[in-house]
C-alpha cells in the first residue's frame, strides 16, 4: 500500500506514486531500455519477486509502464515505459546530480557524446532564459497566460506560498 501524506501539493502526490522502495529504480533502469521481469533481478539485486510483481503492476495501473507481449505460448512480456513514465527521466536525472555531489562521489552524470559533466536548471521558456532556484515558486493553478507585472520585492512577498528548493547554479 503506497504511503498517504494527505496533503494537497504536487510532491507528496508524486511521491504517493513512485516514493516506495524501488519504484525509481525500476523506472531508472527501463530508461536505459525495456526489461523482463527476470532482467530486474540482475539490476536490482535483493528485491522480492513479489514486490517487483507489485511495484510493476502499480505502475502499469497508472500508465508509468506498459508490459508489451513478445510471445504468446508461453505468454511472455517485457515492460516499457510510458510517455508519462518517461518523464520521470529529469527525476531521476535529479537524484542522481544530487547523490553524485553529496552521497557518491566517484560517479557523475555525464554527457554520453563529449564526456563532461551535465547541470541541470530551470528554464522558462515563455521569457527564454534560465531562472535560478530562488525565482521559482510552487503554487495552485497553471501558469498565467499573459504577461504579469513585475513581481513586488523579495520582503514584500507573501511567504505562505511553499518554496521549490533552489537549484546550484
Amino acid at each position: 500500500m503506497a504511503k498517504r501524506y494527505g496533503q494537497a501539493c504536487p510532491v507528496a502526490k508524486s511521491l504517493e506514486l513512485v516514493g516506495e522502495r524501488w519504484t525509481l529504480l525500476i523506472v531508472r533502469d527501463l530508461l536505459e531500455a525495456p526489461r523482463r521481469f527476470q532482467d530486474f533481478h540482475a539490476s536490482l539485486p535483493g528485491i522480492a519477486p513479489g514486490l517487483l510483481s507489485e511495484r510493476l503492476k502499480l505502475m502499469e495501473q497508472h500508465g508509468l509502464v506498459a508490459r508489451q507481449f513478445y510471445s504468446d505460448h508461453p505468454p511472455r512480456a517485457q515492460y516499457v515505459l510510458t510517455e508519462r513514465g518517461r518523464e520521470l527521466g529529469v527525476v531521476i536525472g535529479a537524484l542522481a546530480t544530487w547523490g553524485s555531489r553529496h552521497l557518491h562521489p566517484e560517479t557523475a552524470v555525464i554527457h554520453a557524446e563529449c564526456g563532461h559533466e551535465v547541470q541541470l536548471r530551470y528554464f522558462c521558456p515563455h521569457c527564454d532564459t534560465r531562472v535560478p532556484g530562488a525565482a521559482v515558486t510552487l503554487r495552485r493553478g497553471r501558469a498565467r497566460a499573459t504577461p504579469r507585472s513585475p513581481q513586488p520585492s523579495a520582503a514584500k512577498r507573501s511567504t505562505s506560498r511553499p518554496r521549490v528548493p533552489p537549484q546550484s547554479s
